[in-house]
This record gives structure tokens, sequence and C-alpha cells, in this order.
């Protein structure tokens, strides 16, 4: 549907498959994460409204870029593919509507752009587009601003979304806790499509480590000598939408190999931590099931993160538990004083014919970790694929500088269970045996 008989690169068309499924219903929470000039917001942010409003005759879309003035320049070119295409996409634009930033359709259906923190009171979306919400390192690094555009993202904008609604963001990354960071980290369902400049392991287009993304465009060789002039913060930022480059990450989460199915002879456990306090901002309640292979080898085979009360907490655990069966162990963390002696005796009272076993937290949190970290970067880990990887891996990646510890915290006990079996029950006084 472009101008000039312009073809789709091979990247493009996997950007315009999980979009397509985004109009389908399949997907309702799409992050696409790509280097700046891989003309992402050439087909997200100009024609994929145009084909949405083809497939879904008056919806309204709201759309959101880090200025007003860029989310016209989107609006612009949506309006210039609907009035070039128009007979082939089934409607056209009212005669009456001239505005970049904001018209409708014959058909009643309405868009309008605005800059991220703008005012769209009033206003409702059958889909929400964001496109580039940090303009530069200078707003992403700043906390602030981090802060208020997730605020706005949140309270203001998610808000207009109609019930069933969809979301699209599209962005490169500046920094470990921008927008991108906090969606990924969230449980509300996001599916995020990672495609770096320079191929990595698992690439979601199949390219061999080190391939470029477009090399039509930007070959390796231009790539990595744009490398060295940006330095490797930038570039694995920016280029590799991986913001804390792995040399000075704890967990070198690129040697955490991912695996389609699991051994047969894992020994497993699982291990909690728990929250404190509920609500949006709140902890997660996590539980990490490990196992060891006969080989020695370490297996992250489930996480379990939610949030919830004291109640919510006990009939989950109860839930996994059984889910798990019996023959898997239990790891509890014990808080100080008498409250935290009582929480682990109730909980242990529900899961009555399960080992259950509760110890403090002893020693620093970064202490705890490093041992299971030097596992991950001998080669030692790995993880099954599924869902719950992209939030895992996301906050080892930036431990012990990001916002989320709690999949750390319980991937450390658990470690601590099949590591050596003994140090549980060394710190428990008397370790929970309910049979």
């Amino acid at each position: 549907m472009l101008s000039r008989g312009v073809a789709p690169a091979k990247h493009h068309r996997v950007l315009l498959r999980h979009l397509s499924e985004v109009a389908e219903g399949v997907c309702d929470r799409l992050l696409v994460l790509m280097p700046p000039g891989s003309a992402k917001s050439t087909y997200a942010s100009q024609v994929f409204p145009a084909w949405w409003f083809h497939r879904h005759p008056g919806s309204s879309v709201i759309a959101a870029s880090h200025t007003g003035e860029l989310a016209s320049h989107f609006g612009r070119g949506v309006r210039g593919l609907v009035a070039e295409h128009a007979d082939w996409l089934g409607y056209e634009l009212r005669k009456d509507n001239h505005a970049a930033h904001r018209f409708e359709t014959n058909d009643h259906g309405s868009y309008f752009a605005t800059g991220v923190g703008g005012a769209i009171t009033g206003r409702r979306a059958d889909l929400v587009l964001i496109d580039d919400p940090i303009k530069s390192h200078v707003e992403g690094d700043g906390a602030s601003h981090r802060d208020a555009t997730w605020a706005w993202y949140r309270s203001e904008l998610l808000p207009r979304l109609k019930p069933g609604g969809r979301v699209v963001m599209i962005m490169t990354r500046w920094h470990a806790d921008d927008i991108a960071g906090r969606v990924i980290g969230s449980d509300d369902g996001w599916r995020v499509l990672r495609l770096p400049a320079l191929a990595e392991a698992d690439d979601p287009m199949d390219r061999a480590v080190g391939e470029a993304l477009w090399p039509k465009w930007e070959d390796r060789k231009a790539l990595e000598r744009k490398r060295v002039a940006l330095g490797e913060r930038t570039w694995a930022a920016l280029y590799q939408q991986r913001p804390i480059e792995q040399e000075g990450a704890l967990f070198k989460v690129a040697r955490l190999v991912a695996l389609d199915g699991l051994p047969d002879d894992l020994r497993l456990a699982r291990a909690w931590d728990l929250a404190a306090s509920e609500g949006k901002d709140a902890d997660y309640s996590v539980g990490v099931k490990l196992g060891r292979d006969a080989g020695g080898r370490f297996v992250v085979v489930d996480v379990v993160r939610f949030r919830g009360g004291p109640l919510d907490v006990a009939e989950t655990i109860v839930a996994v538990a059984r889910a798990d069966g019996t023959s898997v162990p239990i790891s509890l963390p014990q808080d100080p004083g008498q409250a935290g002696k009582q929480q682990v005796t109730w909980l242990a009272g529900r899961l009555a014919g399960f080992r259950v076993a509760a110890s403090p937290e002893t020693g620093a949190k970064l202490l705890r970790a490093q041992l299971v970290a030097a596992q991950i970067a001998a080669g030692n880990v790995a993880m099954l694929r599924a869902g719950w990887n992209a939030a895992f891996v996301a906050e080892l990646e930036e431990f012990p500088r990001g916002r989320r510890d709690d999949q750390v915290d319980a991937l450390a006990r658990a470690f601590g269970m099949l590591a050596d079996q003994a140090v549980i029950t060394r710190r428990a006084a008397v370790p929970i045996m309910v049979r």
C-alpha cells in the first residue's frame, strides 16, 4: 500500500504480520523494538492505521508521539495513504477535515494525534498507537521524565481505551527503566517484537548471529562502524534494544539458553519471594521452579508472578503446589519477628501433604544473586521457552539497577535449594514439614 512501488523488506513483513494479528484481535498489546532508520514508523504509524480503518470501519484511533509535531507528521502520512488508496481501502476522509492531527472518515471513524502529555480528555479509542514516546538520551536518562511519561500512559491514555481496545507501542530503547522496560516487566500480557540491528541468539527472523537487520539499507560493515562511533552504551540501547550492556550487568543473559523441552532427569524445587504490600506499584509475589539435571546443569522450568493480598498469595501458592505435585519441595521466605513466623505457619498449614521449608533471607541481596549469576555466566543455566521468559530475562538483565528484583530473589532461593539442599535446613531453626 506504499507509494512508488516500495517493497517491504523481510523485517517489515515480520512487523506487518504482527500488526495484522493486532487488527484481527489475536494480540491486544504489541511492543515493537527496532533501531533508528528501520522504517518501523512508516509501517506501524502510517500504513497500519490506514489498514486498521479498512478492517474496523467507524472505529477510533488515538496516536501519540514524543511531540505534537511528530504526531502530526504521522497523521499527515496516514491522510496521504488514505487519499491515494481510497478506492482499494473502501473508505475516504471527510471533505471538511483538513488538519493533519485530527480527522474523520466518511464511515464515522476518527483519528486523533497528540504529543505525550497532551490533553486527550473526552476521547475514546479502539486502538492506541504510541510511537517514539522518548525524544532523546536526556529524556531517557531523566527519572522524572520517565515517571511522567509512565504516569500519563497509565492514568490518562489507558483509561481512554474502549473495552476490547488494543495498544501498539513502537520505539527505540533509551534506558532500562523506560516505558518499554516497564511494560515488559508488567503483567499486562504484552507481546514483544525485538529486532536488533545485528542479530543475536534466538533471532525472531532466524538470522545468523551478527547478520544486519536491513542489509540493503545498512550492512554489517556500516553498522559496526557506527557502533565504534557511538560507543557501547548508546549502541546497546538504540541499536540492539538492550539498554544495559551485558558487560556491565551481573547476569550475562546472552548465555541463558532457551529450551523447547525438558530433560528427563531433573531434580525440581519451587522457591517463593512474597510481596509485603498490595497495589498497582507494589512488588510481585514470585514462585520460581528450578530443576537440576544429572550433569549439574540448572533449568528454570516455570515462573509464577502476580500481585495480590495475603489470601490471594496463599491460594496461589497452594494451587501451584498442587500443579507441581508433592514430589517438588517448597521453600518460603520467613520475615523477621513474630508476624513472619505466624505467616509461614499459616501458609504451611494450607500446604498439608507437601514438603515445606521456611528460612529467613541472610546476607546481602547482591551476594545471594551472585551465586546463580556465576552459573549463568558459565553457561550452566537454561530456561524452558515460555511466555514468562521476556519479563524474567528483562529483570535479570537490569539487576541490580532495575525497579524489580522479585524474580531474582526467588531464583536465588531456588538455586540455594538445589545447589546445597542442606543450606535451607541449616538456616531454618526448625524446617516446617507438613504431612
